[in-house]
């Protein structure tokens, strides 16, 4: 069994800062479990273009509020506490917040930890970290 404190995991690598959001890894791929689950707020009045190209990502909104842009047709949904949202297609997307969002996240495959958004908002695969 697997347990974790979010207060402690703040205090430790596991929580990863970017500018404009943070990101606290509570199981990552290395626990064994085939998905990470992280917890992440992303600042108020900001906005994120990301495109997980290997990954899927599920999130469901605990608190705050935003939008989600697919950024391939241009349709915004709104992001509010109880709305989920997966990328289930790879979707490049644009995430904004109008006032601090905590979001529930889990990716397959899992990440690491030591994963950086490249400038288009990918993240390496586990291949290219390991051979890095």
């Amino acid at each position: 069994m697997i347990v974790r404190d979010i207060h402690q995991a703040r205090e430790t690598d596991r929580l990863v800062k970017a500018e404009g959001w943070d990101s606290t890894r509570l199981l990552l791929a290395g626990d064994g479990m085939g998905f990470s689950f992280h917890i992440t707020r992303i600042h108020p009045n900001t906005s994120h273009v990301f495109h997980y190209k290997h990954h899927f990502e599920s999130v469901y909104c605990i608190s705050g509020n935003g939008t989600i842009e697919e950024l391939d047709s241009g349709t915004v949904h709104p992001i509010r506490p109880g709305v989920m949202y997966a990328l289930d297609q790879h979707d490049r997307h644009r995430l904004s917040a109008e006032s601090e969002l905590v979001l529930a996240c889990s990716f397959n495959p899992p990440v690491s930890g030591q994963e950086v958004h490249r400038a288009d908002g990918s993240y390496a695969t586990a291949a290219e970290l390991e051979s890095a």
